[in-house]
């Protein structure tokens, strides 16, 4: 069996919250008192804690390729469980996932004020940053080894056509500034219009095919990067591959395609299990002789159920719902998944049977909104989650 796709360096972002569900933008404060300096990074052995833009956010990230997904899953939740301990103990603090902070208002954090900063400040040139889809989104970003020349851009373009149905079983950001809306996947409603000012800088977050990589780096990352040029961008973000704001980007210096359409879930167990169907599902497709949908099919289907999620009526040709195609994926990565993998795909099946994180939130805020206020609501269920987090319990 053709068995591609090492995990690479996974990468986790999470709010840090108090008991009211407050967000607390005091990252700098927790580095800083973890090493006795403010410093962008804490690398440990095996995991990294770092900054992210957002001062309220914190990411942790693997450092070497995982073996395996119990591995990874061991890994990643012994880095959850150092960093919620020491925020308990310093800050009477904790960690909560999911793809936005349900209450955050954007005066209530702010933007990493210490090195690194000429970065965001790049970026605050040509970009309004004071919007959610900079300071309040959260996600998953799954690294996965691509293999050389053909094969990587056979990789990139399955993911192409994988990747607008993620949401639909991976959403999980229903709620923002303290209000049920109506999409599935705010998060990703905010980040498809987050650089609008430079349109190719995001495209239409459903990677454009590749027909090589020079192509790729000609046509993707050098049109952006003239077009940031024109708009008088500095230098440090022009040429850079990670500027690359696509839900599928290939990340050059570690030989990785990033995938980025996936929201924060509530637990690394989750995370982990989405992991799994990524790579089981991809795996099975480059055994096929797979079928390319049109692009512009993508897109749509991929708004749809930004919108919609499982529920959404889409064009693909296996299942006129979400939920079908994801269905159709599912047996894919079954039959191509190893014994580890099938453990955690269980938790994918009860998703898609049950509901994405997103949908199972919206029904238990309004569940307990017939007692309370939709705030007390709020705080009550994602408290659980924090708890969930902590005890690496998948939600539902």
């Amino acid at each position: 069996m053709y068995k591609p796709l090492e995990v690479l360096g996974p990468e986790h972002e999470l709010s840090i919250v108090d008991q009211e569900l407050k967000a607390l933008p005091i990252s700098d404060k927790v580095m800083k008192k973890y090493c006795g300096k403010t410093q962008n990074f804490i690398e440990l052995p095996k995991f990294t804690f770092g900054k992210e833009m957002q001062l309220h956010v914190m990411e942790i990230k693997g450092n070497n390729p995982f073996k395996s997904p119990v591995e990874f899953e061991e890994t990643m939740q012994n880095a959850v469980t150092i960093l919620s301990d020491f925020l308990h103990e310093k800050f009477g603090a904790s960690l909560l996932g999911t793809g936005m902070h349900p209450l955050l208002k954007l005066n209530e954090t702010s933007i990493w004020p210490h090195h690194h900063q000429r970065i965001y400040n790049a970026y605050g040139k040509v970009f309004d940053l004071k919007q959610h889809g900079w300071l309040n989104i959260q996600s998953f970003h799954l690294n996965l080894a691509y293999a050389k020349g053909a094969d990587a851009v056979l990789q990139h373009n399955l993911l192409a056509n994988i990747c607008p149905y993620l949401p639909a079983i991976a959403a999980s950001s229903p709620i923002y500034e303290g209000t049920l809306h109506a999409k599935m996947d705010n998060r990703l409603a905010f980040y498809k219009s987050n650089q609008r000012e430079v349109r190719s800088v995001t495209g239409d977050v459903v990677p454009e095919y590749a027909s090589s990589l020079d192509s790729y780096r000609k046509e993707v990352i050098g049109k952006y990067s003239q077009d940031l040029a024109n708009k008088g961008a500095s230098q440090s973000i022009i040429n850079k591959e990670w500027v690359n704001s696509r839900g599928v980007i290939f990340r050059f210096d570690r030989k990785a395609l990033e995938v980025r359409v996936i929201d924060e879930q509530e637990c690394i167990k989750s995370d982990v299990a989405l992991s799994c169907f990524i790579r089981a599902s991809l795996r099975g497709l480059m055994l096929d002789k797979p079928e390319f949908l049109p692009h512009e099919v993508l897109v749509k289907d991929f708004n749809t159920i930004i919108a919609g999620g499982l529920n959404a009526r889409v064009k693909n040709p296996y299942g006129p719902t979400a939920r079908q195609v994801c269905k159709h994926l599912f047996s894919i990565a079954w039959a191509n998944a190893d014994k580890e993998e099938k453990n955690y795909l269980r938790l994918i099946e009860k998703r898609i049977e049950e509901g994405s994180l997103s949908e199972v939130l919206k029904r238990d805020v309004l569940k307990e909104a017939q007692y309370v206020s939709l705030k007390e609501a709020i705080v009550k269920v994602y408290s659980r989650l924090i708890r969930n987090l902590e005890a690496n319990q998948p939600y539902f």
